[in-house]
Order: structure tokens, then C-alpha cells, then sequence
């Protein structure tokens, strides 16, 4: 349990302004307090017009393990947002699943990275690695994003098309393969969601913070964006920055359009947090010895050839494995699960790795594939279009230089290369008269690399960035230091000093 008051080893905060909490009493937060850029706005205690009650034996499932502490009160609830596809343009219902965790006066929303756990879900885990102390104040809103988790989760990829899209070995650069199967997906997504495709991205996203603010009836909006869900968050201080409460980015992508570029950092940071990962296994003696990475190589290269049969849905190849790594690194806290997983494969049992893979690539009863959503949204939001050719150059290049994630990153380039363009592709966020935003961003993160954050919080006119010289995907709930300071940020208005350092 992290300590509020601890202190700030190597991890320098600004004066505290101590702004005193504030009762809203405007409808719907309709009355926007007057900040300016540079001050921290003060807090605002709720007045929700969302219906509370007691969250679905789904959700109750999911926060069993780990098991939430019982200190910690959950509740479920649900806002509307307007779909607004560019065929009715303002029109249309998005109906938003909401977990609140907590019950202070002081909301909090909180938005996950589209491809990971639902935000509701990512919500009630960062709120129990926090002090309950923190609590007395505040309240976590978890956000499903629109097209996931309990959202309206798209589910338009046939399983046989996931299948084409995860088992192959990405190392064998089988570019054209790429391109086909994701073709095939955009176009079942496009028969499928018909006129709504075109509305789940990230810029309507950012709507929906909106409307979950006026729900909440806040004039202001406080915020934590985890990963890529940063990027609804600064999007939403771009769009509506005198509604902008106190933000905290943990974690954001690279904000260049070019996508070749991201996609490169994505192969680098994957590299680093994989290094990271041998580390740590090494250290904690895990399953995979004295030398993991001589035990992956020879496990990938019993894959290749003889894949271990998997469920209906899915088989556990090279490709499989490559892509259960990927998404096991994303979670510091998975680690020791993900090593499990890969000493169990290679002595010939994949169930491990299939129980990592399976919320991305194939689902369950209660929730569809969570690779569906993602798809959706990150093509949607994506500027660029590139073609076969110019990926299997950089597929060349990364491999060369980024041996395990560079064929993996070049993979997932492809699949919105066929992708139609979208109607707003998203740009580059600003937060142009938006109070400060604190970034965070940890040193080896195989989503969102360090170097992104800090160019993202170069963007914003009001950034204040930290970061964390640790590994993992993220850094609230993992560093004391980074964990701290959004934590003063957040109750105290305390801004750390801009270059801020935390040690590992």
C-alpha cells in the first residue's frame, strides 16, 4: 500500500497552492470557473445525476482476482454520450459503462489504453493500489471507451480473421499475408457497424469525458489517462479546455503523425521493457532460469515449426507467443504470469499463454474480443495510410535493429495500411488555455516509450512533465515517487518541477 504523505526520493514537487474543495451547485456543471492557464483549478464535489447501483456479477467476477479490499466501495452506473457519426452528425445514443471506486465528493475519471482492461476494471485496480486515505477526497469513475468492454463492444472481426491476424510469425515479414487478413477486417467491420463505424474513435471519445463531467455536474473535469488512454484525455482538454479540471497523463503516445515513426518508438520500448523483464526474471529466480532469453529463443524456434494446439479459437504459434509477450509486458504486475506462462509453453502446455491472449483474441460469453475495438479505433484515428512496400522496408529495418518487437510493431503498422480513411483523423492535441497537465512517462514502457510522452508533453502548451526510471506500462501504482506526486498534484494542486526524475 502506497503512503501518501511518503516521501519524495529523487522526485522533486513544486508549492502547494492548497485550494479549498468547492461545492457545484450549477446544473449539470454548467457554470465554468474562471483559471487561468497556469493556475490549477480547484476541486469541485460532485453533483451526479448517474444512478449508482450494485455492479453485474461480470464486473464483480472480473475485480475477484486480484481481490478488491474491502475498504474499497464499488458501484456501476452508466451515462450517455451522442454517437455522433458523420452520417447524423450530433445524433445517435453511445451508451457509456461507469464503475465508480470510492466515495469521496471529488470525482476522478479514469480512461484505459483501447486495447487493454476495460477502464472500469483499470479503475477499481488503481484505485486498491492507492492509499485509502486518498479516498476521504476522491472518487475513481472508470470509463469503458466507446466500442469496448461493456461500451457497446464492437465485435465485427470474424474469429478466423483474429486467427490470421495473431498466428503468424511476425519475423517471417509475410507482409502481403498482413495486408489480406486486415483488408478482410476492415471490410467485415465496415458490413457490420455500417454508418457507427466511423464514430468510435478517440476525438468523440473525448465527447463522452463530457458528458460523463455533466453527469457528474462538475464545471471541471479531473482526470487520469492511462497508456493510450492519455490520448482521451488531452484530447478532451483540446477540445474543451475551460472544462479542464486537473489531468494527469500516465503514460501518452507519441503525438507525431507520422505513424511510421510511433510505430518504431513502439518497437524500441518494446525491446527496452523486454530487457527489463529478463532482469527482473533473473533476479526473482523465476521459472525461466539463469539465461530467459536463450529458453525464448529456443521456444520460438519449436514454434515455428510445431505450434502447440490451442482452443477452437486459437493455436499457440510463434506469432501467438510474440503477441502474449507483448501484451504480458504491458503490466508490470503480470510478470511473474507471463514467465509462468512461457516456461509452461516450453515444456509444451500453451494454456498460459492462450489465458493471456484469449481477452484480446477471441473473448468469452460475457465479453467479445477486445481486438475488435482497438482495431477500430486506432485506424480511425490514424492520419496515415501506408502501402505494402513502405511497411516491408521498415518491417526490414526494425527487425534488424529491434530483433523481437520490430517485426511485431511493423505487424500492427500493416493492419490499418487497408483501412478506408477516416472521417477525423485526430490531431496533434494542444490544450491551448487549459490549465497544467502533469505527464508521466516511465523509461522502458513497451506501449507508450518514454521518448513519446516527453514529445507529448512538449505539445501541450501547459505540460508538465516527470518521469520514471523504472519499466513497465506506466507509472502510478508502481513508483512511489510518480505515484506521490499525482498524488499531491491532485489533492494539494502541488505541480512538480517540469524535467522531475524519479529514480527506479
Amino acid at each position: 500500500m502506497l503512503v501518501a504523505a511518503a516521501t519524495l526520493s529523487a522526485c522533486t514537487a513544486g508549492p502547494s497552492v492548497r485550494p479549498e474543495i468547492v461545492t457545484n451547485d450549477g446544473a449539470g456543471g454548467s457554470t465554468t470557473q474562471s483559471v487561468q492557464p497556469n493556475e490549477v483549478p480547484p476541486l469541485e464535489e460532485a453533483d451526479s445525476n448517474i444512478q449508482w447501483r450494485t455492479c453485474s456479477g461480470e464486473i464483480r467476477d472480473a475485480l475477484s482476482t486480484p481481490q478488491i479490499p474491502g475498504w474499497l466501495k464499488i458501484n456501476c452506473g452508466r451515462v450517455n454520450g451522442v454517437l455522433d457519426s458523420p452520417y447524423a452528425p450530433d445524433r445517435g445514443t453511445a451508451r457509456i459503462q461507469l464503475l465508480k471506486a470510492g466515495d469521496g465528493p471529488v470525482p476522478i475519471a479514469v480512461v484505459n489504453d483501447v486495447d487493454g482492461t476495460p477502464g472500469t476494471i483499470y479503475a477499481a485496480r488503481l484505485a486498491a493500489s492507492l492509499p485509502q486515505a486518498f479516498f476521504q477526497k476522491f472518487q475513481l469513475i472508470g470509463m469503458d471507451r466507446r466500442g469496448t468492454g461493456n461500451s457497446a463492444a464492437v465485435n465485427c472481426v470474424p474469429q478466423q480473421i483474429r486467427r490470421e491476424m495473431i498466428e503468424p510469425d511476425p519475423a517471417a515479414l509475410d507482409v502481403d499475408a498482413w495486408f489480406e487478413a486486415a483488408q478482410t477486417a476492415g471490410q467485415q467491420c465496415s458490413i457490420t457497424l455500417e454508418r457507427q463505424l466511423p464514430a468510435i474513435d478517440t476525438w468523440r471519445t473525448a465527447a463522452d469525458l463530457d458528458s460523463l463531467r455533466s453527469g457528474l455536474g462538475v464545471s471541471r473535469l479531473n482526470a487520469i489517462g492511462h497508456g493510450e488512454g492519455s490520448r482521451v484525455v488531452s484530447m478532451f482538454a483540446d477540445r474543451f479546455p475551460d472544462r479542464v479540471g486537473r489531468l494527469v497523463l500516465d503514460g501518452v503516445p507519441d503525438p507525431t503523425p507520422d505513424a511510421q515513426l510511433a510505430f518504431e518508438g513502439v518497437a524500441k520500448g518494446g525491446e527496452a521493457a523486454w530487457d527489463a523483464f529478463v532482469a527482473d526474471c533473473v533476479q526473482r529466480r523465476c521459472e525461466l532460469g539463469t539465461a530467459p532469453e536463450r529458453v525464448i529463443s529456443d521456444l520460438m524456434g519449436r514454434l515455428r515449426t510445431n505450434p502447440i494446439p490451442g482452443n477452437e479459437g486459437l493455436d499457440v504459434t510463434a506469432g501467438a507467443a510474440m503477441h502474449a509477450i507483448a501484451i504480458g509486458l504491458s503490466d508490470r504486475r503480470s510478470w511473474p504470469a507471463l514467465a509462468t506462462a512461457l516456461a509452461k509453453a516450453n515444456g509444451g502446455d500453451g494454456s498460459g499463454l492462450l489465458t493471456i491472449l484469449t481477452p484480446t483474441a477471441v473473448g468469452s460469453d460475457v465479453q467479445v474480443a477486445s481486438l475488435d475495438g482497438a482495431l477500430v479505433t486506432i485506424c480511425n484515428d490514424m492520419k496515415t495510410r501506408l502501402s505494402p512496400d513502405q511497411v516491408r522496408n521498415a518491417a526490414e529495418d526494425w527487425q534488424d535493429r529491434f530483433p523481437l518487437f520490430g517485426p511485431v510493431a511493423a505487424q500492427r503498422l500493416a493492419f490499418c495500411g487497408p483501412w478506408t480513411v477516416p472521417d477525423h483523423p485526430l490531431p496533434t492535441p494542444t490544450g491551448r488555455g487549459a490549465p497544467p497537465i502533469l505527464v508521466i512517462g516511465t523509461a522502458s514502457d513497451a506501449v507508450t516509450p518514454l521518448d513519446g510522452s516527453q514529445r507529448a508533453a512538449q505539445q501541450l502548451d501547459s505540460g508538465v512533465f516527470l518521469s520514471w526510471q523504472g519499466a513497465g506500462h506506466g507509472a502510478l501504482g508502481f513508483s512511489t515517487c510518480a505515484t506521490t506526486a499525482a498524488i499531491g498534484f491532485l489533492t494539494e494542486g502541488a505541480v512538480p518541477r517540469n524535467g522531475t526524475v524519479c529514480p527506479p
